[in-house]
């Protein structure tokens, strides 16, 4: 049945991990929130050894038994609804009509798409459930469902209609392993602000499809790192054509072995999705999905640097499969892999008008991002960060490497993408300062993947870290990434706020910046900034360029000429085009 945890026995809350500048202390078992910086902040100049972004992550950890949390008084309230231009759940369609036929699209990407492929929010040809129960399904009706008996594995056609779960706190549905639920046209699972999730336990194969999540969470800042839908992380769930939306926290979070399809995921307030679990997610896929409008609350606004927003964040998954999305106006990142990621092909996915980056791959390896579209990604995030070259593709402190055994391991592919208009191209950064061991690594309990020497004790021995192994696999390295046959189209007049501020838009780059920390570090000086630029099998090559491209190579700051770029001692873009 509908069930109403005891916030002090079965409550699974998680909590951020501290990781640097700002902590919000934790009161009793009260979730953590912390924040920090991956890298180093702007200076405010491109040149000399200003940073990258500020906005670096935290993830979740998973602790059982923690009561419910502290929330402040004052905070914002939830939206009630979608944004203007999404669905709302007030506006669906009367249970009246019956939902057209609907026919995945089972293609394969095979170039960049020339607009949205999945315009899912309030398309009801896509959302639309059937309009009676399915033969064999018990029908939940609409009205408060708290008493509703949830325990018996079968499919659940919720009738047209708001379908609550009182007032409790905790109560909500704990699926057995088995079920689905699915909702008819104009059916709603509402949390009404004051339950906190919507659907969790550790059931696996659950399907939820055709069904309306809406306004769980008590608070704008409740469910900090935490989702709405599948709250536990349990593996194998399908959730297909359904809006999650205007919820705390994140709408859902991802385990391993699940499938996000033809959903729109809007206008929550911390993340649309978050991918985590307490071993890493394996083998996810998310496709033909709407992802929109997310981080409502604001979170970078609101603690600065912390790195816990946007559209979508994976953390520690192996093997994703991200295609054919539309993920557009999220602040923050877009799509944000974050720590120890591998084995992720993004491919056909249209992303733009995101805060910061479209994409962002970061301390984690072997990915193909190809087939690509890019538009006006970084316009409101480049301005805000004028020390760094925001861009619509920022790998940091990623790249393939072999002895992580997934796909994609000997060579890190960006290619066939079209950017149009965004803040800037593709960004290759690798922090001087940032290792394992070092306190300058915000993601400070990890480690890299590709040596089990390397810990962060042994790292951290100033005496080891000198000596190989160590000085070779205590960094997550840009390494192995192959930028080709992208088209880059940039007109400055047409990117807001950047012909006034033309210092720092309108760059793709490879680069570093001088080491300087810590005192004990073997990476000082110019070593990582020749690493990148020389040594680690990193090439821009086969691009065309339209409009007034700039570049950025070896140690932040140095801009070369279109010649010096292509010629001694850099070599980048043989092969190249540029029409300025």
């Amino acid at each position: 049945m509908a069930q109403e945890r005891d916030p002090g026995s079965k409550v699974n809350r998680a909590h951020r991990r501290g990781r640097g500048l700002l902590a919000i202390a934790a009161v009793g078992s009260v979730a953590v929130m912390a924040a920090a910086c991956s890298s180093p902040r702007s200076s405010g100049s491109l040149s000399g050894n200003a940073g990258s972004p500020s906005s670096q992550g935290s993830k979740p950890v998973a602790i059982g038994n923690a009561g419910p949390q502290v929330v402040a008084s004052g905070v914002a309230k939830l939206p009630k609804g979608a944004a203007a231009g999404r669905h709302s759940a007030a506006a669906s369609k009367s249970p009246s009509a019956a939902p057209a036929p609907f026919t995945p699209d089972t293609s394969v990407p095979a170039s960049a798409p020339s607009s949205a492929p999945a315009k899912v929010c309030g398309n009801p040809s896509v959302l639309d459930g059937p309009s009676s129960a399915p033969a064999g399904a018990i029908t939940v009706p609409a009205g408060d469902n708290e008493n509703f008996n949830f325990s018996r594995s079968a499919t659940y056609w919720f009738a047209p209609g708001t379908h609550t779960m009182g007032s409790g706190e905790f109560a909500q549905i704990d699926p057995v392993a088995g079920s689905t639920f699915i909702g008819a046209p104009g059916a709603i699972y509402d949390g009404a602000h004051k339950n906190h999730y919507a659907f969790g336990g550790t059931a696996t194969n659950v399907t939820i499809k055709n069904l309306t999540i809406q306004n769980f969470g008590v608070s704008a800042d409740d469910n900090a790192q935490q989702g709405v839908v599948n709250h536990d992380q349990a593996s194998s769930w399908t959730i297909t054509r359904s809006t999650i939306t205007a919820n705390a926290g994140a709408g859902l979070m991802i385990g391993s072995h699940n499938v996000l399809s033809y959903d729109c995921v809007s206008d929550n307030a911390q993340y649309g999705f978050n991918a985590y679990s307490a071993t890493g997610p394996v083998d996810i896929t998310i496709t033909h999905t709407e992802i929109a409008g997310n981080d409502s609350f604001d979170y970078e606004t609101k603690q600065p640097g912390c790195g816990c927003s946007g559209g979508g964040k994976f953390w520690a998954v192996n093997g994703a499969v991200v295609t054919s999305n539309y993920v557009h106006d999220n602040k923050s990142v877009g799509l944000w892999a974050d720590t120890n990621n591998r084995g992720f092909q993004f491919e056909g996915n249209y992303i733009s008008n995101n805060q910061s980056s479209g994409i962002m791959y970061e301390i984690s390896y072997n990915a193909i991002i190809k087939w690509n579209t890019f538009v006006a990604n970084g316009i409101e995030g480049g301005p805000q960060n004028p020390g760094f070259p925001t861009s619509a593709i920022y790998i940091s402190e990623s790249g393939s490497d072999p002895r992580v055994p997934t796909a994609y391991s000997s060579q890190f592919l960006i290619s066939s993408n079209v950017f149009t208009n965004n803040w800037g191209g593709v960004i290759l950064w690798e922090n001087a300062n940032r290792f394992c061991g070092s306190p300058d690594n915000s993601s400070s309990s990890d480690c890299t993947l590709v040596n089990p020497a390397a810990t962060t004790t042994s790292c951290a021995n100033h005496t080891l870290i000198k000596q190989q192994p160590y000085v070779g696999d205590c960094r997550w390295k840009v390494q192995n990434v192959l930028v080709t046959g992208n088209t880059f189209n940039f007109s400055p007049s047409a990117v807001p706020g950047c012909s006034s501020n033309s210092g720092t838009c309108g760059y793709n780059g490879l680069f570093s910046e001088y080491g300087s920390d810590p005192s004990w570090s073997p990476f000082m000086a110019d070593m990582v900034p020749n690493n990148i630029a020389y040594h680690q099998n990193n090439r821009f090559q086969g691009n065309t360029y339209n409009g007034p491209w700039k570049f950025m190579i070896w140690e932040q700051g140095t801009i070369p000429s279109w010649t010096k770029w292509r010629s001694s001692p850099y070599n980048e873009d043989s092969g190249s085009s540029l029409s300025s």
